[in-house]
């Protein structure tokens, strides 16, 4: 963890996040490192809560997200063996491009498939092996 490269314009995208999402905090860790704690609502009204860490090479490096409550369902792909959810091919993360109120869109339309995929078994889209 530690501290990211850019502290300022993480600061600066998490208050723009925080003024396009309801429920966007940011809180630090005891290692000084920020990170952000989110609640997005899907279209079924399920409420999930989110922690978003950020690589000591952010934004070089895309944030790991994570469902903190409720607790997956065992079985969930495109999760990532260390529990962050896969909301983009890492590959794609552009830090030109992307920022923390694109990252809570992208686990927005996770979860929203996650809903999906918890009713039918199927996960709706395109997936790219990785």
């Amino acid at each position: 963890e530690g501290v990211p490269v850019n502290v300022t314009r993480l600061n600066e995208e998490i208050d723009a996040a925080a003024s396009q999402f309801a429920a966007v905090e940011r809180h630090q860790a005891q290692d000084g490192s920020v990170y952000v704690l989110a609640a997005l609502q899907t279209t079924q009204n399920q409420v999930y809560t989110l922690s978003i860490r950020f690589p000591t090479t952010y934004p070089n490096q895309m944030p790991t997200v994570y469902v903190r409550k409720p607790a997956l369902r065992p079985g969930t792909g495109h999760v990532y063996t260390n529990g962050n959810i896969c909301f983009m091919h890492p590959s794609m993360w552009n830090p030109g491009r992307h920022n923390v109120t694109f990252v809570l869109g992208r686990a927005a339309k996770w979860l929203n498939k996650y809903e999906v995929w918890r009713a039918t078994t199927r996960w709706p889209g395109a997936a790219v092996p990785h």
